[in-house]
């Protein structure tokens, strides 16, 4: 297997030939890639639960469209938070990569109010074991691509899968027009 530096910030962008129902047209932020395995979380899974249902008093600080996304198979009964914050940051929130960081839901949200530009709320995570995610690179089910802080509070975050091919160069930008159906062409 050949050996594969951190992706801890890319995006995972699943290509057409991925055959997972749970990654299906997914777009996934790497939070952590190491020798140990990899997690991330789906951006483009937004659930009809809002986030005043299950972790009230970040409400307010959730952007638009103010639902919890459902951020992989794994671990669905457990809450991450990822918000953009511009320079150094406030006490309860990690950086990840750039301006994107994880926040510390256990944290009184005051703490974190002035600072935080957008908040999205993730149930579960998208886990790989050692090796497995360098398997699934190999097999071609992922495109890695970069990440922009834009990506993790998208407005439309159905449309995410298409509008990160699009601003790819080449092949990758053509496929943002590959068919939901491809053998109803």
């Amino acid at each position: 297997m050949t050996e594969v530096s951190s992706l801890t910030g890319q995006l995972l962008v699943a290509t057409p030939a991925l055959s997972d129902p749970n990654f299906e047209r997914s777009v996934v932020l790497m939070l952590d890639h190491d020798a140990d395995g990899a997690l991330g979380v789906v951006l483009n899974r937004p659930t009809p639960v809002g986030v005043s249902e299950v972790l009230e008093p970040w409400a307010e600080l959730a952007g638009d469209p103010g639902v919890v996304f459902q951020g992989g198979p794994v671990a669905l009964d457990a809450a991450l938070a990822l918000a953009v914050v511009p320079g150094t940051g406030p006490l309860g929130w990690r950086r990840v990569h750039g301006s994107i960081g994880l926040v510390d839901l256990e944290a009184p949200p005051q703490v974190l109010a002035a600072e935080v530009g957008s908040l999205r709320v993730f149930a579960g995570y998208a886990g790989w074991g050692p090796g497995q995610l360098e398997t699934e690179l190999e097999e071609g089910a992922w495109y890695v691509v970069d990440s922009e802080p834009g990506d993790v509070s998208a407005p439309r975050p159905e449309g995410l899968w298409r509008s990160v091919l699009r601003r790819q160069h080449g092949r990758l930008a053509l496929l943002a027009t590959y068919p939901d159906d491809p053998s109803l062409n």
